[in-house]
């Protein structure tokens, strides 16, 4: 079959192949479009049966290549848009160790000269501002200036046909000559992005208070001025006590006193790719005459770029009434939170000359200019009894940020934090210092800084066992940290913790009892190979410090329920895993949905979204206003949709229930014949659905069309739009509905009454066709909360056998099996998906990918995946794999975000196995044959 060279895309390319009979069941493009945008119903009939999940809701259209993704969309795709679409090309320079003197394009010539020239003068005349510089940097490096970092813009181009653009790329790619230079010169020094110390001295028993702990007494972050760290000294009057324990331990670690023996070692964790196949892309159409943007992107935080789209143009000449964000499916592991790129799609857009245009990275440039995983240096010490009981930890951290500041401040105190993995240690002094440097900017990636710091505290509990000649599962278990005792932010975590119940399977397990046995077998039968098995255990938390989300459930009256939600796809499965969220209350998936919604008429509050850094008196005057909420919506991140973004969805659920389906139950059951009511009384708490229907104590089964058309009928509530707000636990509040008053753990709410509701109830859905209900009361977390640092965790631990050749000091896995708690899972088929591919992620951080660091590094937009290695199947065991996840505690066991913490244990196991190999330990990732080799 013959395809337009002009559209040879992924989905012309499957639905070409449909044609030959390859595939069959490609719906039209405006089917696939509509799904994209505005998603109104799950794809097809057959994606549930018999109650139970066939496939993810997008599941057909991924293998059908109907699923679209943003960096699959044209304009000619977008209904209204004009057909004639502009390609714009991001120009970064590869060096900053010279001033920029200008650009010499004249390798182009005249003919492919792009028809519009973007640089800083120009932006800055026009009054286009980068939002919040401080953390996304500026747009371009203007002349006469050195580059703060490599692969920093210079300028943007913008061509109005492909044929020229496409010559164009082709001549400027790797043409490092178009860059003018003047003399040599470094950055400007700039002070670190943050610094943060957290000490506790615990007291002599663990039911007494913390002598000092962070929670308590606060964090200890100093001054920053200068291109150094100043830490505080212990005649500060804000922390010198801090210092003063600080000080008490370090000393306990240089010299410590009889009985107790300090393991200290340096580890290096690399800078690496986050290899999102999906590379950064956008499409924007600026309607200049109606002052409209329109913009396909692809982002972690829809909400968040489209506000900050909006302040990037507000003080320019560009009029801007209306901002139209469309929020693709897209895959991003934390590239694609907070990256300034959908804001150069926006700026092309805006001198696109009314032309639609196209802003995409090719694979060279994702590497120059993409977010990267930081890397970090660390010293990591534990102090151990003879008894084998930790009494000390302390690490010091130094990572390197890379060129703008972006999330530093918190990958770095969050890495920090973490470190302590599962075990308890009464004493501890944690600290962090990121540095900006002329990399290429370091981000929010999969793992948020705790990869970097966990690992080494397990390779290093692996090596005290050693040393100590303890079983390491064993050592672990004497020293993990049990419920109720504090982490050394000195929080107690939420929930029970179930460390125990993982360490206690794996000691049992054959592949970690009969080592000995199997290692003298393999090498025997494999003459010139290394046998080796490591263990590594760890908890990350999920979330953040302030999340917030937004979620609407609808009953219509032929019994369909149709889902508004906050949630973004990014590869995790969300969508289908909130439609599935609300069937404990509702009895039933959701019919109709509509994700990644942006406009929110039903929810009128508002916010300055500072929910980490408004003051607690700001905070109690502002929330006595019923409308205020200290954050709108929290991007798609951090692994949150499994926990906080089901809440919202189940709070939702559970007040349909309580004000709509039970009253309307009430009724029928009450009176079903019109004769008097019947003497068996039942309450909500005995609700529960039964093959699709409600039932409690001996009422006759009631189906959901019955429900809904008399909850419609009797003007009972029949949709329910909530927002909820967690600051380390949830905000409640108190309302007041039909005369009944009622508490739930949100802080806004909306309700739609039936169709059989009075005049003044239907007066009263004046917000997008809802009643807004103020609330009564709130109660959100206090400010000093966000001092307790993680306290949602989900523990997972990993058993790795492997092979290393003693000639080439190549590694070959054999196996490996994974243990996890994640609550209740709403959906297991994907978390197997997510933890076969975290472990992936985590060999490969282990054991092959890395960025060299300067100007060899990727900011010299020479690197791509022809010389970064990511684990291919053959190197990951793929076939002999397992994972083994908890049962829940209870059938009220809530969901724990998993996604970042499968990946981190088996970072550690692969080290630890290797050094069981070997007899060599390594304290620098990635563990590559060459360093294997060398050390052999």
């Amino acid at each position: 079959m013959n395809v337009p060279k002009s559209d040879l895309s992924r989905r012309s390319f499957l639905k070409a192949t449909a044609a030959l009979g390859v595939m069959a069941g490609v719906r039209p493009l405006e089917q696939a479009l509509a799904q994209m945008v505005e998603p109104a119903s799950a794809q097809d009939a057959g994606w549930m049966a018999d109650g139970r999940l066939r496939y993810r809701r997008d599941g057909m259209a991924k293998v059908t290549g109907q699923k679209l993704f943003a960096v699959d969309l044209r304009a000619k795709d977008m209904p209204g848009w004009p057909a004639q679409q502009s390609y714009a090309l991001l120009i970064m320079i590869p060096r900053a160790d010279r001033i920029f003197a200008g650009l010499d394009l004249s390798v182009l010539g005249q003919e492919f000269a792009p028809d519009v020239l973007v640089d800083a003068q120009r932006v800055q005349a026009d009054g286009v501002l980068m939002p919040e510089p401080v953390f996304y940097g500026n747009h371009f490096l203007p002349k006469g200036q050195v580059s703060p970092m490599l692969g920093q813009p210079v300028a943007l181009g913008i061509w109005h046909d492909y044929e020229r653009y496409r010559e164009a790329v082709r001549r400027l790619r790797f043409n490092d000559s178009i860059f003018q230079y003047g003399a040599a010169a470094t950055p400007p020094q700039r002070k670190p992005y943050v610094a943060a110390r957290y000490v506790r001295m615990g007291a002599e028993s663990h039911d007494e208070a913390d002598l000092y702990a962070p929670l308590t007494h606060g964090i200890v972050r100093p001054a920053l001025t200068g291109p150094e760290v100043q830490w505080p000294g212990v005649d500060d009057p804000k922390h010198g006590k801090a210092m003063q324990y600080a000080g008490e331990i370090q000393q306990l670690m240089q010299q410590p006193p009889e009985g107790l023996k300090v393991f200290s070692r340096d580890y290096q964790s690399q800078s690496t790719e986050p290899a999102a196949l999906e590379p950064e892309n956008g499409l924007a159409w600026y309607d200049g005459a109606k002052g409209v943007m329109h913009m396909v992107g692809a982002t972690q935080a829809p909400h968040a770029t489209a506000a900050h789209v909006v302040s990037m143009v507000k003080a320019s000449r560009f009029a801007l009434h209306e901002m139209d964000y469309l929020s693709a499916y897209t895959v991003g592991y934390g590239q694609k939170e907070h990256h300034s790129f959908p804001y150069y799609v926006a700026l092309a857009a805006l001198y696109a000359q009314g032309r639609p245009v196209r802003l995409a990275l090719d694979r060279w440039q994702q590497f120059q200019f993409a977010l990267k995983r930081h890397p970090f240096d660390l010293k990591t010490s534990i102090a151990v009894d003879d008894q084998g009981q930790f009494q000390a930890f302390t690490v010091d951290m130094r990572g390197d940020g890379g060129g703008t500041m972006n999330f530093s401040p918190s990958v770095g105190t969050l890495g920090v934090a973490s470190s302590q993995s599962v075990y308890y240690f009464p004493k501890s002094d944690l600290s962090v210092a990121v540095y900006p440097s002329a990399e290429v900017t370091a981000g929010s990636v999969r793992g948020y800084g705790t990869l970097q710091s966990m690992a080494p505290t397990e390779m290093l509990v692996d090596e005290i066992a050693e040393q100590l000649q303890m079983d390491a599962i064993a050592l672990r278990q004497k020293n993990m940290m049990r419920t109720g005792l504090r982490n050394t932010q000195g929080s107690v975590p939420a929930g029970h913790l179930r460390i125990g119940e993982i360490l206690e399977l794996a000691a049992k397990d054959r592949v970690w009892t009969q080592r000995a046995k199997r290692k003298a077998e393999y090498e025997a039968a494999n003459p010139g190979m290394l046998y080796g098995v490591g263990f590594a255990a760890v908890q990350k938390s999920f979330g953040t410090a302030g999340e917030a989300a937004l979620a609407l459930i609808e009953l219509s009256p032929d019994g369909k329920l149709k889902m508004k939600h906050i949630t973004a796809e990014i590869g995790t499965g969300t969508t289908t895993a909130q439609m599935l969220a609300a069937q404990p209350f509702l009895g039933r998936p959701i019919d109709e949905v509509e994700f990644a919604a942006q406009k929110w008429p039903q929810m009128p509050v508002h916010t300055e979204d500072k929910p980490n850094s408004t003051p607690q008196a700001d905070e109690d005057r502002q929330s006595q206003d019923p409308y205020w909420v200290p954050s709108f919506t929290s991007p798609q991140s951090a692994s949150n949709s499994a926990y906080y973004f089901t809440h919202t969805t189940r709070q939702a659920a559970k007040l349909l229930l309580a004000h709509g389906l039970w009253p309307a139950a009430l009724s029928i059951w009450g009176n079903p014949f019109g004769g008097p009511l019947q003497a068996m009384p039942v309450t909500l708490d005995q609700a529960e659905w039964v093959d699709g229907k409600l039932v409690a104590g001996a009422m006759p089964p009631l189906s959901f069309e019955r429900l809904a058309e008399r909850a419609h009928a009797l003007g009972l509530v029949t949709g329910v739009c909530v927002h909820t707000f967690n600051r380390r636990s949830w905000a409640s509040a108190e309302f007041e509905l039909d005369g009944k008053r009622f508490a739930a753990e949100i802080d806004a709410l909306s309700v739609r009454w039936g169709e059989g509701a009075d005049a003044a109830k239907k007066a009263a859905m004046d917000s997008g066709g809802y009643a807004f209900q103020p609330r009564v009361k709130v109660s959100y977390p206090p400010v000093h909360r966000l001092a307790a640092g993680a306290v949602y965790y989900a523990p997972c631990a990993t058993l790795v056998e492997l092979a290393v050749s003693s000639g080439t000091g190549k590694v070959s896995l054999l196996g490996h099996k994974t243990w996890l708690d994640c609550g209740a899972q709403i959906v297991p088929e994907l978390v197997s998906g997510q933890l076969q591919g975290g472990v992936a992620m985590g060999i490969g951080h282990a054991l092959y990918e890395e960025l060299p660091l300067g100007p060899t590094g990727p900011g010299n937009g020479q690197w791509s995946f022809n010389r970064y290695h990511l684990p291919r199947g053959s190197e990951v065991a793929v076939w002999k794999a397992e994972g083994h996840v908890l049962p829940p505690i209870s059938r009220t066991d809530p969901p724990k975000g998993m996604a970042e913490v499968v990946m981190i244990p088996v970072v550690a196991a692969c080290a630890n196995a290797v050094a069981h190999a070997t007899g060599k330990r390594f304290y620098q990732l990635p563990l590559t044959a060459q360093r294997i080799k060398k050390a052999l």
